[in-house]
């Protein structure tokens, strides 16, 4: 496929006018095989070419959660979130019993091996990881997720998510504070998956301990975790002053206020800033009550909470979508924005080599969105028009 009349979205972060040429669902060298004469050529004047999205963390959407376990469900949100133009997906498993999240992850692992082999359609969004919130977390800033299934970090578990997971593990969400061994629990796992600071109460100098010790990602910052005060840093504090930490932020206008937004791009810096969706199975779908992890939820407009106290319960919003409020309504550049949803998550994933860029050799996922309105006009998923 060739790509003419976009601005292309280049590996440092600006756009340049140029043509984009694909083989054999890879980007390949500008004027290779140009006189090639079956290349399908797509018209993107007016448009910007874009990586495909990398969305880290995200429940489900189209009225299917990851959680619920069965190849129906991982079809209907992979092939949902590849239409909106995100490419490569690595959902979260919620606070469940450990039996119930190795069946999630087992059967992700089957999904992902016929996706290789080409048993699934090639118009589904890839499954390249699993993001655990839980169940390492704390029952004070447990937000939506069930407490019943809490658990003590163990690395003894962890081996057995990776296990049911083919390696799909990547990250796994801890509340330091309610381990009191958390630092010999993260230097036995850091080599094994990414420790995140996860639905945590911790307080600075114990945030700061962790990170010491290795973990390096902390989930949906500002939202379940201990804020920024003057006398009290809290995790936001401790992210703030450890080099190297990354940050997911939700940008859908529920969850943080743009002027937190814009703090946090400030205080972290925009490579450390990783957009997310965290999305729900009612994203997509009407309003209305839905469950999540047993308990049962209430979609209005763009606001999902818990029929039970009324708590945030996620997002209904996509990771493109997000990206647009970002840039629409937060103020941060669009090709900030871009990077933290697209290049950020893919080195947070370590799958950087082939995802979150349109350089030569990357997966030729690409999506045009409109000049000014960042409309989608087209999605390419591996040389090939879906959308």
């Amino acid at each position: 496929m060739r790509i003419r009349g976009a601005r292309v979205y280049t590996k440092d972060h600006r756009f340049e006018e140029k043509l984009i040429l694909t083989r054999n669902g890879r980007i390949a060298e500008e004027g290779e095989e140009k006189g090639k004469s079956d290349d399908k050529v797509l018209d993107g004047t007016g448009c910007i070419a874009i990586p495909g999205l990398v969305d880290l963390h995200f429940h489900g959407a189209m009225g299917a959660d990851v959680c619920d376990g069965t190849r129906e469900a991982y079809q209907k949100i992979a092939a949902y979130e590849a239409s909106c133009g995100i490419t490569a997906i690595c959902p979260a498993t919620l606070t469940l019993p450990v039996e119930h999240l190795e069946k999630v992850l087992s059967e992700g692992a089957a999904f992902r091996k016929d996706e290789k082999s080409g048993k699934e359609p090639a118009s589904m969004a890839d499954l390249v990881g699993f993001n655990m919130e839980g169940p390492f977390i704390s029952y004070e800033k447990k937000g939506a997720q069930n407490p019943i299934y809490i658990k003590k970090a163990d690395p003894v578990l962890v081996d057995r998510f990776l296990k049911a997971s083919d390696g799909l593990v990547k990250i796994v969400g801890l509340a330091p504070e309610q381990n009191p061994d958390f630092e010999a629990y993260i230097r036995a796992v850091k080599d094994k998956i990414t420790v995140s600071l996860a639905h945590t109460n911790a307080d600075y100098d114990t945030a700061m301990a962790a990170f010491a010790a290795g973990a390096h990602h902390a989930v949906h910052l500002y939202n379940a975790m201990t804020g920024l005060s003057h006398r009290a840093p809290g995790v936001v504090g401790a992210v703030m002053d450890s080099e190297g930490v990354t940050a997911e932020i939700i940008c859908d206008g529920i969850h943080v206020h743009p002027a937190a937004v814009r703090a946090a791009f400030q205080m972290n810096g925009a490579d450390r800033m990783v957009l997310i969706s965290d999305s729900l199975r009612s994203t997509g779908m009407p309003d209305g009550g839905y469950d999540l992890g047993g308990q049962k939820t209430e979609k209005h407009g763009h606001l999902c909470t818990l029929v039970e106290g009324g708590s945030i319960a996620g997002s209904v919003t996509n990771l493109m979508d997000c990206m647009r409020y970002a840039v629409h309504h937060m103020g941060i550049p669009l090709e900030t924005a871009i990077a933290c949803a697209s290049e950020n998550p893919a080195k947070v994933l370590h799958i950087d080599n082939e995802y979150g860029s349109l350089a030569p050799g990357y997966r030729a996922d690409i999506v045009l969105l409109r000049e000014g309105t960042l409309e989608t006009m087209a999605v390419i998923k591996d040389g090939i028009r879906i959308a």
